[in-house]
């Protein structure tokens, strides 16, 4: 007796639970750290305008006004029995209706309703020919995220309920079914690319680093960040913001190259172009290495035919060495035999003020250790006199004190000349004051 559509669904439900899954790239992606795809070294000339390439038609956003019909699951045959081409079975969009392709599966192949909810994408036959044999793929795309995912499985019919079941070859599962009976053939995916529904403009971002000469990636300064909803926002140093740019409509052609204009020799360094697109579970980064030269000078302008040069109304030709920007000109002077000889002369003047200072310094040395000589011989001759002038005046004294004791002993004619005689030769006797006389007169008063 033939199932009834609802009792199938609900059998398709239950199985869900032994289903295969297939393995989503995005998802194990999208918690990984940013991977470099490309490096590469650039170089431009100062003054110039340079442009750091950066593209992905993966970052590509556009509006869906076709509600949702990026997402498309179908079902495919091939390897048959009677052989022939591989053929579409049925197909299903995210937001329309399965469509099947053969007038005689219309009502026989089935798939869930709730395919792009539920990420259960198997097939339902509800009861199975000796036809239906062959190669059956389960076909996944994503045609916003260009993603593309596909499993395999082999159908083959049988007449003996005995050996219906399923297996596993070593490469893709082996589903036997009895004739007439329904078949499940299971494709699984529940990645969130392939069951929800997301703002991806609010998941797209694009943003540039700059790493001067010298600096860590981990050090990076940001330049400018985009956003697929419009806003942009710009960083890094003064003398390079005004200078930076990318194109407004970036994310319509997935093209968001850095233009540098003018370029200038301090903006040599590391650049970092990040791509993140979190829905797909998108995330790139592409190094350029740039270094800057100096500018080629510009070729002098070519007189017309028949102008020999003695024409004086032209303008005089532009000078070669002058270069755009910020440059260093480097002058060689070639020397001379006068260079030579004027080197020399500063040379031996310098040793010759040297020499003259150097005489100067022991001339005065010897002065002052000559000047410290003669002192001191003096002094000794001095000090030698007052010796003997001491000597001398020692004996004159001793002379006087006789002489003045003859002088005592001589007979004086009178007693007043010998009383003055006394005086002279004696000290003046002590006068003798009466303190209590001078008190009493005093307290009489």
């Amino acid at each position: 007796m033939e199932l009834q559509p609802r009792v199938l669904l609900w059998e398709l439900v239950l199985l869900q639970s032994s289903a295969v899954l297939l393995s989503s790239g995005p998802s194990g992606s999208s918690t990984a750290g940013s991977s470099v795809v490309s490096e590469s070294e650039v170089t431009w000339a100062a003054g110039a305008r340079a442009v750091l390439r950066c593209q992905s038609p993966r970052m590509v956003w556009t509006q869906d006004r076709l509600h949702d019909r990026q997402r498309v699951v179908h079902w495919d045959i091939s390897g048959r029995r009677s052989g022939g081409p591989a053929r579409r079975l049925v197909d299903m969009y995210s937001a329309g209706e399965q469509r099947v392709y053969e007038p005689r599966d219309r009502g026989r192949l089935l798939l869930p309703p709730s395919a792009f909810q539920e990420g259960n994408f198997s097939l339902l036959i509800r009861a199975v020919e000796e036809t239906d044999a062959g190669l059956y793929t389960c076909n996944l795309h994503h045609h916003y995220c260009h993603l593309y995912e596909s499993l395999a499985i082999r159908l083959e019919v049988t007449d003996n309920p005995r050996a219906a079941g399923a297996h596993w070859d070593g490469e893709k599962e082996v589903l036997v079914a009895e004739r007439g009976a329904p078949a499940l053939l299971t494709c699984v995916n529940r990645a969130h690319v392939w069951t929800d529904r997301h703002l991806e403009e609010a998941q797209q971002v694009v943003h540039w680093d700059r790493q001067p000469p010298g600096v860590p990636h981990d050090r990076a300064d940001r330049l400018l960040d985009l956003y697929a909803s419009g806003e942009r926002r710009a960083y890094g140093p003064p003398f390079l913001r005004d200078r930076v740019a990318v194109e407004a409509d970036a994310f319509a052609r997935g093209d968001f190259s850095l233009r540098i204009d003018p370029l200038e020799p301090a903006d040599e360094g590391t650049y970092s172009c990040h791509l993140h697109h979190h829905y797909c579970g998108l995330h790139e980064r592409r190094v350029f290495h740039l270094k800057v030269t100096e500018p080629a000078p510009e070729p002098p302008p070519r007189d017309p035919p028949g102008n020999n040069g003695s024409s004086h109304s032209s303008a005089p030709a532009p000078d070669p060495t002058l270069a755009r920007g910020r440059s260093v000109i480097n002058v060689i002077v070639p020397e001379g035999r006068a260079h030579f000889f004027q080197q020399l002369g500063y040379v031996l003047a310098t040793l010759l003020l040297f020499i003259l200072l150097l005489i100067t310094v022991v001339l005065a040395t010897r002065q002052r250790r000559r000047g410290g000589y003669e002192y001191s011989d003096k002094k000794s001759w001095k000090s030698k006199g007052k010796d003997v002038n001491v000597a001398e005046f020692a004996v004159v004294a001793g002379d006087q004190a006789f002489y003045r004791s003859e002088d005592i002993q001589l007979d004086y004619k009178n007693n007043i000349l010998k009383e003055r005689a006394g005086l002279a030769h004696s000290s003046p006797p002590a006068k003798s004051v009466d303190l209590d006389k001078d008190f009493r007169k005093e307290y009489c008063k």
